[in-house]
């Protein structure tokens, strides 16, 4: 499929802002403009790479507003969830019909990519072959049919080291088997990641480092939440970073997610390590659980993007949204951020933590992933800046028109491959809500 979008209002990337039209041959980006191209007239409108949410529990969107999860400490809403998730059964069907729900909304309001970090397993983590592959493979297929590209971290949370890293095996070997746990046609990515210091040992961080390692796969974790610090002072006497710096966890091929409460001495060391950084903001500033300086984090050099993480805290997957909240409390914390830094994070920024240099912006050669936006209503009206307006106007806007690898997947504000109604009826039937 070739697509021309012309007559834009701002074409903008990391990269710069123009008023060029932008030309699209097959999944990539060209320089001009393929004969009988479809052309789409997006005057009134500034157009954006897709945003890449490189943090997500997509099965969290199956348990929002829960009872016991709202104004309360970390230590108290993890077992409330894990309480919820038994009840339900964790197996394919309910990861299916979750990340359908979730990466459509994610879809509808601009999210071309999706990071999931799946750290919750049947049986508490003794899934077999079989049954981890199956949990996977509902996430991927939700993704192949709605239309995005999906980067899906096999997690852990306390689960046995040895099981966790042949899952994570088994995984990758199912999805993505090429080396860099990247599909062929580059829709499916394979990480692994355990949540924490908080909950994981180092053999668990080891185990999956080695298959990390064995197949080039990118490393995902979180720390220096509420709960994270505590209990890694009470348990071994350290700091989460620490500890990781110690197991071998920092280093260029890591992402760690949240980042709340970090000292100078260990933002100058994540620094050093070339460690990249997932903001969080959707979910840390509601819950309580802290803000991340990421000011500071980007002044020392460390690359930032930014994820919702999941819908037990955060309630929502809008990651547009919780860019305008973090450039929002970000003068909280330090010296408030732009807008173009936020969107810079949402997109280029949480690419390169995923090892993508292909996702993210829109030079010619890379992946066609664009988001178009409407800026002509009446919610946008006296912008000065309309690329600046997408983060400080409208909350909650949604693209009129989402292309992922080349293929129209939300046209005029509506979903291509599926039909928002039956994803809300199926969810809503899988698990009695």
């Amino acid at each position: 499929m070739s697509i021309t979008l012309h007559d834009p209002l701002s074409v903008w990337s990391a990269e710069g802002e123009s008023v060029r039209d932008l030309h699209v041959a097959g999944v990539d980006i060209v320089e001009a403009a393929v004969p009988d191209a479809e052309r789409i007239d997006v005057s009134g409108c500034v157009v954006t790479p897709g945003l890449v949410n490189a943090h997500h529990h997509l099965m969290q969107s199956a348990f929002r507003t829960l009872p016991g999860t709202r104004r309360v400490a970390m230590r108290d809403w993890l077992p409330v969830m894990a309480a919820a998730y038994r009840e339900a059964t964790i197996d394919g069907s309910l990861t299916y019909a979750a990340a359908r729900a979730a990466i459509a909304e994610g879809l509808l309001s601009g999210v071309t990519t999706v990071a999931d970090h799946q750290l919750n397993w049947p049986d508490g983590g003794d899934v077999g072959r079989d049954r981890g592959i199956e949990v996977a493979d509902g996430v991927a297929r939700a993704a192949r049919e709605v239309g995005a590209r999906l980067v899906f971290v096999r997690g852990t949370a306390g689960d046995d080291a040895r099981v966790a890293a042949a899952s994570a095996d088994a995984i990758a070997e199912e999805l993505a088997p090429a080396r860099g746990g990247l599909s062929i046609d580059g829709m499916v990515q394979v990480a692994v990641g355990p949540a924490g210091v908080h909950s994981d040992r180092r053999e668990t961080f080891d185990a999956l480092a080695d298959v990390a390692r064995r197949r080039g796969l990118r490393r995902r974790t979180q720390a220096n939440e509420q709960v994270d610090t505590e209990i890694a002072l009470a348990r071994y006497g350290r700091r989460p970073i620490d500890l990781l710096d110690e197991w071998g966890w920092l280093e260029d091929d890591v992402t760690i997610a949240h980042l709340c409460d970090v000292t100078s001495d260990e933002i100058a060391l994540l620094a050093d390590r070339r460690v990249t950084a997932t903001h969080a903001p959707g979910c840390d500033v509601p819950m309580g659980w802290g803000i991340s300086p990421v000011r500071a984090l980007l002044d020392a050099g460390i690359g930032v993007g930014l994820g919702t993480s999941g819908g037990g805290s955060n309630d929502a997957g809008h990651l547009l949204a919780d860019a305008r909240l973090a450039m929002q409390v970000s003068g909280l914390v330090g010296t408030q951020l732009d807008a173009r830094d936020l969107l810079t994070a949402a997109t280029s920024g949480s690419a390169a933590g995923l090892g993508r240099d292909d996702l993210g912006g829109l030079a010619p050669g890379m992946s066609a992933d664009i988001c178009v936006w409407d800026v002509s209503g009446v919610s946008d009206a006296g912008s000065a800046d309309p690329v600046a307006g997408l983060l400080w106007m409208s909350p909650g806007r949604r693209p009129r028109h989402v292309i992922v690898a080349g293929r129209f997947v939300v046209r005029d504000y509506r979903l291509v491959s599926a039909e928002e109604a039956e994803i809300t009826a199926a969810l809503r039937a899988r698990v009695g809500r």
